[in-house]
């Protein structure tokens, strides 16, 4: 069992295999600069519940393991692991107007109007 340990003072065992893969994770994120939340299950041994700890590119993180040589990573859990993003803009879709086509209700669709400096 290795473990996690957050600003020093929150700690987490996780499977040696399991904490590698976090590690990537988290690392690769942090490298982007991206801040997120992480949230675990406790053990009942420690009382139950869940923690929860936000993750910033300035955060203290250990990634202590209990085994001496390094595991396997496997691209498959690592992609698991890591969120989708949740937003993905559409492209803007292009409507032709005919010239002399009247509009319909107050001649601002979707927020723009004339003058709006686009």
């Amino acid at each position: 069992m290795g473990r996690f340990t957050y600003q020093s003072t929150v700690k987490a065992d996780f499977e040696d295999r399991l904490l590698a893969h976090l590690q990537s994770v988290i690392m690769a994120k942090v490298r982007r600069g991206e801040s997120f939340t992480f949230t675990w299950k406790d053990d009942m041994s420690t009382g139950g519940g869940r923690t929860t700890v936000y993750i910033h590119p300035h955060a203290s993180m250990v990634f202590k393991y209990s085994g001496g040589r390094s595991p396997q990573h496997q691209p498959v859990l690592v992609a698991r692991l890591e969120p989708r993003r949740q937003f993905r803009p559409r492209p803007l879709r292009r409507h032709r107007i005919r010239p002399g086509a009247r509009s319909r209700g107050s001649g601002k669709a979707d927020g723009l109007h004339r003058g709006a400096g686009y």
